[in-house]
């Protein structure tokens, strides 16, 4: 009865705060919010939720209710996702009877069916969040949120693990994408840019890791003209609204290279070394950024409800005007 009543008591604290973050997101797409010691931000809602409920419930589903609130706050989640649990949605009435049985039954987690397959890419409680096609080299990439890169060949599989890299780190990967020029494959986590040459020798792995961003970087595309062979250009949205524009050229990695380094190894780089313009779009997270080269044009999307999508010339992004 004890444990029942705290978990009462921590479940209303929940929706409580619940609550909050809807009226604070309202009031911030209304323009009518000003920021205070009370904001309730990603690691306020992750630190106020673990101290009510503990060990049981675990970061991802802590990452995706957030999200769930702040991409739209009208239709809330449902308090049991914070755990992995779902309701089943139910079509048609249902009999008084079976309605009366069902309501006595204990709420069933609901999975869809898996098959192992030969060639796995992720480990279990691990989701692939970019796939990326190159045809010209028959290629196939994959990242996962938690940071195994893979590229597949018609010879082989090139695989590399940012974690088992980096056990300090522990930002997870939000897309990828293939830069043509330099055949690297570049990947954003929530605060650096990986670029991996995943050509290095088999079980060795070589590239750069870009860091610290100072903004939640959230999707990354890669700009493709046919002007230069010796340098590509990446194009990156962040939670607060910006547009980011780096241009990686073959100088920059023969520089960065330590000639007393022989085997190959990833090495980290300060990002305040490079120049990465930026320009802020939207007021909210930028999910979707995407480059059209027949238009010339960039692309960016946002759960901003004034400025949802842009459409311009990608010079803009480093202009003053």
């Amino acid at each position: 009865a004890l444990e029942l009543s705290d978990f009462k008591n921590s479940l209303e604290q929940f929706q409580n705060l619940v609550e909050k973050m809807i009226i604070q997101k309202t009031k911030e797409s209304s323009g009518l919010y000003t920021k205070d010691g009370d904001e309730i931000d990603y690691e306020k809602f992750h630190t106020t939720t673990k101290t009510l409920f503990g060990p049981a419930v675990k970061d991802q589903n802590v990452q995706a209710f957030f999200r769930k609130v702040m991409n739209n706050p009208d239709e809330r989640p449902e308090w049991l996702e914070i755990f992995g649990c779902f309701t089943e949605q139910r079509d048609g009435m249902s009999s008084p009877t079976k309605e009366s049985k069902e309501s006595k039954e204990s709420i069933v987690l609901l999975i869809s069916e898996k098959q192992q397959i030969t060639h796995s890419v992720v480990k279990r409680k691990d989701v692939i969040k970019g796939i990326v096609k190159v045809p010209l080299l028959h290629l196939t990439i994959t990242a996962s949120q938690k940071g195994v890169l893979t590229v597949f060949s018609k010879k082989r599989k090139f695989f590399f693990s940012y974690s088992s890299y980096f056990h300090q780190d522990t930002a997870w990967i939000n897309g990828c994408d293939f830069l043509p020029n330099l055949k690297y494959v570049v990947a954003v986590t929530e605060s650096s840019i990986i670029l991996w040459d995943y050509k290095s020798k088999e079980n060795t792995s070589d590239g750069f890791v870009l860091k610290p961003m100072k903004n939640c970087l959230l999707c990354v595309c890669t700009v493709t003209t046919a002007d230069n062979l010796a340098k590509d250009t990446i194009l990156m949205g962040d939670d607060k609204g910006y547009v980011y524009l780096l241009t990686i050229t073959t100088d920059d990695f023969i520089m960065k290279q330590s000639k007393a380094e022989k085997e190959p190894q990833f090495k980290v780089l300060d990002s305040e070394a490079f120049d990465i313009p930026k320009r802020k779009l939207h007021d909210d997270w930028v999910g979707k950024v995407k480059y059209f080269s027949a238009l010339k044009c960039f692309g960016s999307c946002s759960t901003d409800s004034v400025n949802s999508f842009v459409l311009d010339d990608i010079k803009r992004l480093e202009d003053q005007l």
